[in-house]
């Protein structure tokens, strides 16, 4: 798998991401990484929204767009940074 469809891979439930991680373990590729990160950060933002009841609804559609701006970058593949959050899950996940 190149570097551009892993980061979509990633974009694809938890399930696509897990595999994404492992393919992307053996041969690292810069812009699969960028995407893991970003993914994993997504993923964990989104859990936390779930329990927070007044911001819920509000957060899904954030969530959603936040998603498809980083599928819409893996596509290009461009390291595109998801907006506000995406260089903290860069720096706080930077050992994927």
């Amino acid at each position: 798998m190149d570097g551009k469809t892993k980061a979509i891979v990633a974009h694809i439930t938890w399930i696509g991401w897990v595999i994404a991680l492992v393919v992307n373990s053996s041969e690292k590729d810069e812009l699969a990484s960028f995407y893991i990160r970003q993914m994993l950060g997504l993923w964990l933002f989104s859990l936390v929204i779930t329990f927070i009841p007044v911001i819920n609804i509000v957060g899904w559609i954030i969530t959603l767009v936040f998603w498809i701006i980083s599928l819409i970058g893996a596509i290009n593949g461009e390291q595109k940074e998801i907006p506000w959050v995406g260089s903290y899950f860069q720096d706080w996940f930077k050992a994927l």
